[in-house]
């Protein structure tokens, strides 16, 4: 018995002893992934990704029961390995429009966990401090699903050379926020941004309050915290309540529940990675009748499901506009090249503005 089980702590020693050896193996080249992400402004958790892995690596146990333990064995690796991209992380400097506590905040909280987010007074100058190099990424809102598209993010995308490396869905929850030891029945005013309060405006009838706006909810939410006013609240998200010290008066006062915002992170380089399966396209088209539906029709000949299609006035060029396209799939492949090449034929200009996982939220 005594000799069974010193054979087995034998093999033992020995599989642990080149499960250490690669283990340093696999975080070196853990290092590589965190490179590649932190230049292509991608952010660590990739869960599709990890899904992936789980499944190719855990069919290679056949035991059932032993499965369920590998399994358990990957996820705790896994997470391991992003502890350490985290780490590694920490100098990611990532842009963004607002204040401490706005949503632009929060997302890029999200998406960057241990990324040192810096504030820009508006979008131009967060989308500027990548182009110069101040910041790493941009994370800009693009679209919201109560208030439509957001312009001036497009625009810059348009007229820039910076690449979408992911879009990715904030859920917003909008909130009654009031000093420590305010109630409901102290409130007789609220403020915050006007698309807050548009959003909010059957609840604030309801409950008769005042209105007044800001210029956005996180400095409403400061403004509240410094008034020691009890009359006085401010409509904004939990983490902005958290930030400057306030209380939830009311959760989810938002008109709709589906109000989400989606963010785009920017970055000089273009990501190209298998979970991206998302292709936003940029064009104009040339001023000739039929163009538009030439170029759409040359998206949908090549098996091509456009998801989104808008368009927008060009700055410089009056009644002259340009196309915003999401589709599914990239065009890194033999037939997203035709199809770029024969679209070329019928634009003016023509731009693969980045790729995205769609439906991420954070």
């Amino acid at each position: 018995m005594a000799n069974k089980l010193e054979e087995a702590r034998k093999i033992i020693n020995e599989v642990d002893s080149k499960m250490a050896e690669l283990f340093v193996k696999r975080m070196r080249a853990v290092e590589s992934v965190c490179e590649h992400k932190m230049e292509y402004g991608l952010p660590i958790l990739d869960k599709a990704r990890e899904d992936a892995v789980i499944e190719k690596n855990s069919a290679l146990v056949e035991d059932e029961i032993l499965k369920g333990y590998y399994i358990d064995y990957l996820k705790n690796l896994m997470s391991l390995s992003r502890e350490y991209q985290y780490r590694m992380q920490n100098g990611l400097k990532v842009a963004y429009s607002g204040v401490e506590g706005a949503f632009a905040h929060i997302a890029a909280g999200r998406i960057f966990p241990q990324g040192n987010r810096v504030s820009y007074s508006d979008f131009k100058a967060a989308y500027d401090s990548v182009v110069n190099g101040e910041s790493d990424v941009a994370v800009l809102p693009i679209e919201n699903s109560y208030a439509g598209e957001v312009g001036q993010t497009i625009d810059l995308i348009f007229t820039g050379n910076l690449y979408i490396n992911g879009i990715y869905e904030l859920e917003i929850h909008q909130n009654l926020l009031g000093l420590p030891d305010a109630n409901i029945e102290d409130i007789k005013k609220v403020t915050s941004h006007p698309q807050a309060l548009s959003q909010c405006h059957d609840y604030i009838q309801m409950r008769g309050f005042e209105a007044e706006e800001s210029t956005n909810t996180a400095l409403a939410a400061k403004l509240v915290a410094e008034s020691n006013d009890k009359s006085i609240a401010a409509i904004a998200s939990v983490e902005t309540a958290e930030i400057y010290g306030l209380k939830v008066i009311e959760a989810n006062i938002n008109k709709s529940g589906e109000n989400t915002t989606r963010f785009a992170v920017l970055s000089k380089v273009k990501a190209n990675t298998p979970t991206m399966t998302s292709t936003v396209l940029m064009f104009t088209v040339k001023h000739e009748a039929g163009s538009l539906a030439n170029a759409i029709g040359i998206i949908a000949k090549y098996g091509y499901n456009m998801t989104a299609l808008r368009s927008r006035p060009m700055k410089k060029d009056s009644w002259q506009y340009y196309f915003y396209v999401e589709i599914d799939d990239t065009t890194d492949t033999k037939i997203g090249k035709i199809m770029l090449e024969e679209l070329n034929n019928v634009c003016d200009q023509l731009k693969v503005a980045g790729t995205f996982q769609p439906h991420t939220e954070i």
